[in-house]
């Protein structure tokens, strides 16, 4: 395997992260993951802008543009075989290595690290659990980047498949809907199309983004606002969207399955609007 790795291509095996590395040792970083298909980064600018934004607010310069980062990952596909058809990109950027404690250095030096990975398999129709556990801090500034820091979306998940299910939802701290483990979360009731809002602590994913446009141009009603848990009960159809997976249909939540079929009639149109790049 080849990585990308402070600007140059190394075996993963010579590749060396810093012991104080902050990424590391406070996750103090960001990362992108991103789906490339025949060498190119699909929907490039959307990521980037996140990542920038993202960098902005944690006060971390970025080492490289976007052009930057699309020659980048054409040389590493193309070094893993990944050239042409459809591959996985995971773009790592911490603060760097500084002495210990909380301040970050005036001057950071960051660690950049791009890996290319072949692209999952689509997974089935998700049996999600709606956890207890684990609350989506809608108040923190984190809840609306890509932080490194993903323990409580691991904690969820563990206790979604200890309660027989796949895949975790989480609600805020108000009690209100929020979003899937490492995903946006959408119901459908009553024909429109329901997703919390990035206020309520639902990260401002990419597919995302791009579903909402492509529903709002073919005259689809969507509403992005405050989702009581009690909704679940009145949806007749739900799904969670990311960048690898694209669309996934839920097939029940806490083991009571929707009304329609899954994947259900506007759920089946959504991942066509999303297919047709």
């Amino acid at each position: 395997m080849i990585v990308w790795h402070q600007g140059a291509l190394r075996p993963v095996e010579a590749t060396r992260i810093d012991p104080t590395d902050r990424g590391l040792a406070l996750a103090d970083g960001l990362f992108e993951t991103m789906k490339a298909r025949d060498g190119r980064i699909l929907r490039l600018e959307r990521h980037w802008l996140r990542l920038a934004e993202g960098a902005k607010l944690l006060g971390i310069p970025l080492p490289l543009d976007e052009t930057g980062l699309a020659a980048a990952a054409r040389e590493l596909l193309l070094a893993n075989g990944f050239a042409r058809g459809e591959a996985a990109l995971r773009l790592t950027l911490t603060r760097g290595p500084a002495p210990r404690g909380l301040l970050p250095p005036e001057r950071p030096t960051p660690t950049v690290l791009l890996t290319a990975f072949p692209l999952p398999e689509a997974p089935p129709p998700a049996r999600a659990v709606l956890v207890k556990s684990v609350r989506r801090n809608e108040h923190s500034p984190t809840s609306r980047i890509k932080s490194l820091a993903y323990l409580d979306q691991i904690l969820a998940l563990r206790e979604a498949i200890a309660a027989g299910g796949d895949e975790a939802l989480l609600c805020n701290t108000a009690g209100r809907l929020a979003c899937a483990s490492a995903a946006n979360l959408f119901l459908v009731v009553d024909g429109r199309i329901w997703t919390p809002a990035p206020s309520e602590g639902a990260l401002p994913g990419v597919t995302r983004a791009v579903l909402l446009e492509r529903a709002r141009a073919r005259g689809l009603l969507v509403v992005e606002a405050e989702l009581p848990r009690h909704l679940l009960a009145r949806a007749q159809e739900a799904f969670t969207t990311n960048a690898l997976s694209g669309l996934r249909p839920i097939a029940s939540v806490d083991g009571f399955a929707f009304p329609e079929p899954c994947p259900g009639p506007i759920t089946r149109r959504l991942a066509e609007l999303l297919e047709a790049e």
